[in-house]
């Protein structure tokens, strides 16, 4: 299967990433699990053995030196083909500024990696041409949903708190694993529907691979409005050298 893991630069209909650092990962195993469920949902013409064997040998290419952000990719060809994307990692961003896009969630499979790249990656670029860095996703009732590339939460009265488990929201590998952080702290997490107007007057960050937690420092309204934070505390950096320490390297991570 080895020859599978090339480079293409074709839309994928699924895909997955994380950081790689040095040759260790946080998460690995989630993300893996992710794609093997994404591909059986969408391409059951690939053979749970056909992934595994996949995924197994991208292990074995992940670089033990620097810093990575690769990607695993299933394609919907005539013969469905998986490859592997090995893509140099981007700057980590210590902060973010979230755009509220007009319109209602785009998405038309948002539970899965990959059918909705290509409109996901376009309200970015609206939200960067508008001054912000990412787009907020909300239902067509206003409640938040997550942004363009990465989950959200936010915290009340010392809980942390995540979009309501009914709405439609990517299941996030680094949300997964700052839930656990949560729960290993005793900070109690709960679920809600907010709207955006309401979050934003609370500490909120987002979660993703490439940068783990970032606060959300400034707000831009689909009208030109903005909202900014005048501080985001102490409680971000802390939490995000507890998310670093479960870097874990690849050789040591059991492949199931």
């Amino acid at each position: 299967m080895c020859e599978s893991a090339v480079s293409v630069y074709k839309q994928p209909l699924i895909a997955d990433s994380w950081l790689v650092v040095d040759g260790s990962v946080r998460g690995l195993q989630m993300h893996e699990q992710r794609f093997c469920d994404a591909c059986a949902r969408l391409l059951p013409e690939l053979t749970e053995s056909t992934v595994k064997d996949f995924l197994g040998c991208v292990r074995t290419v992940l670089p033990l030196k620097g810093r990575w952000f690769p990607r695993v990719e299933a394609h919907a060809t005539q013969a469905p083909q998986l490859a592997l994307w090995l893509r140099p990692a981007p700057g980590r961003a210590k902060r973010t500024t979230l755009w509220v896009a007009p319109e209602s969630d785009p998405r038309s499979n948002p539970q899965v990696k990959g059918p909705d790249l290509k409109v996901l990656a376009e309200l970015r670029e609206r939200a960067c041409l508008a001054g912000a860095d990412d787009a907020l996703l909300c239902t067509g009732d206003g409640s938040v949903l997550e942004t363009a590339h990465s989950s959200l939460v936010w915290w009340r009265d010392e809980r942390l708190y995540l979009p309501a488990a009914e709405l439609p929201t990517l299941p996030s590998v680094t949300r997964a694993l700052v839930v656990g952080l949560a729960e290993r702290r005793g900070v109690t997490v709960a679920f809600e529907h907010i709207q955006a107007h309401e979050v934003s007057a609370l500490d909120a960050w987002t979660l993703n691979a490439l940068h783990g937690i970032r606060p959300v420092s400034g707000w831009l309204g689909s009208t030109g409005s903005r909202h900014a934070r005048s501080s985001v505390g102490s409680r971000p950096e802390e939490w995000s050298v507890a998310l670093d320490e479960l870097m874990v390297p690849v050789d040591d991570i059991p492949f199931e």
